[in-house]
């Protein structure tokens, strides 16, 4: 299968330093990749309701959580763009990463067999100046990925509050230009070492 990125953007500010730090990076990959990109505060998900253990569950075939299930079975790699929104993932990014529950059960799907082997990435723009804060971020990326058997390619982190101040963030922007021709390693949780 060829590589095809899917980018789930979570900000609640459209055009986000979060969104730019992403483009620049999507920017670096070879002509050949396929990119998706979803917004969504633009395709927004409903409460997550958990029916993990009722029996009649069915596959989404319209709206907003059927085009996020089919865009995230199609990609090879996974992008979550999220602002460090109190120390973790947007509540946007937060309902997506719930849907994976119940996508976990649905008929025909195998979510966590297909999942594996796959990559998930993240991208995040924070104000603070100390990057260490964004670790509950990047814990909970790494552990779904750990979870769902799927390599993780690591946080993009940079640096910005104000409209556009991430594009001033000259490391962020450095390493924006290698950060997804790098080799990501299978996920694992801490206690796996």
């Amino acid at each position: 299968m060829s590589r095809r990125f899917l980018f789930v953007t979570g900000s609640s500010r459209p055009d986000g330093n979060t969104e730019l730090l992403a483009r620049r990076a999507a920017e670096q990959l070879p002509a050949g990749v396929e990119q998706q990109w979803i917004d969504l505060a633009a395709h927004p998900l409903p409460d997550f309701e958990d029916l993990r253990h009722d029996a009649d569950h069915v596959r989404p075939t319209e709206g907003n959580v059927a085009l996020l299930l089919d865009a995230t079975l199609a990609a090879t790699d996974i992008v979550i763009a999220s602002p460090l929104y109190w120390y973790s993932v947007s509540a946007h990014t937060k309902r997506y990463l719930d849907y994976w529950s119940g996508w976990l059960r649905t008929p025909g799907v195998d979510f966590k067999a297909t999942m594996a082997g796959r990559t998930l990435w993240g991208v995040t723009a924070l104000a603070h100046k100390e990057q260490v804060v964004a670790d509950p971020l990047v814990g909970t990326l790494n552990h779904s990925a750990a979870y769902m058997g799927m390599s993780f390619g690591g946080v993009l982190l940079g640096n910005g509050s104000k409209p556009g101040d991430v594009l001033h963030d000259a490391e962020a922007l450095t390493r924006a230009k290698s950060f997804f021709a790098r080799e990501a390693p299978l996920a694992r949780f801490p206690y796996d070492d």
